[in-house]
């Protein structure tokens, strides 16, 4: 590891710390059962809160789409049986919108030594460590809502496909650090092979 290396890593500076956590929430969520995934030590970082109001948003006009959809069917053509599968969609979109706020907050990123290790799940858990030699790209991508909230998914994706990671909801602010930041240890690390 050269001289410096650790800095851009952990963001010595008060200021990419503060960008990280800058609209997030205050701490993960992590299951109660003992057989969880352990979080480890370190600093976690959160996404930011505009996330859960950006998944609500969307799944409530698919929620309402399906909703009309099943509206006309029944009330136009006069088919019941389309509250079968209308309505399995509809409890679905509405759950989905209830328990978005407990998914995003059990969704964070460890900037650790050697890799990104991301986390998210309550139920489902899932723990990917990414190490800083193996990316081979840091994407940036956001639609029209996510812009609108000032935020961003950033796909970090390596040779492995299943290692690929994209974390959430991160600011656009933050987004563009951790880019920037994970490219220039990348590098270092991959002149290291």
């Amino acid at each position: 590891m050269r001289p410096g290396d650790d800095a851009a890593i952990h963001g010595s500076h008060l200021g990419d710390d503060a960008v990280l956590d800058a609209s997030t929430f205050d701490h993960i969520r992590e299951p109660r059962s003992a057989a969880r995934l352990p979080l480890g030590d370190g600093t976690w970082h959160q996404i930011a809160r505009a996330y859960v109001w950006v998944r609500i948003i969307s799944t409530a006009v698919s929620l309402l789409v399906v909703t009309a959809i099943v509206l006309a069917l029944w009330l136009l053509l006069h088919q019941t049986w389309v509250w079968i599968p209308g309505g399995i969609l509809i409890v679905i979109l509405a759950w989905t919108i209830i328990i978005t706020p407990r998914q995003a907050r059990s969704i964070g990123y460890q900037l650790r030594h050697d890799d990104l290790v991301f986390r998210r799940g309550i139920l489902w858990q899932r723990m990917v460590a990414v190490p800083y030699g193996r990316m081979q790209l840091v994407d940036i991508t956001h639609g029209p809502l996510d812009r609108g909230f000032g935020i961003a998914q950033l796909k970090l994706v390596t040779a492995a496909a299943s290692s690929g990671v994209v974390i959430p909801g991160v600011t656009q602010l933050a987004a563009e650090q951790l880019r920037d930041t994970l490219i220039d240890v990348a590098e270092t690390r991959r002149t290291g092979l």
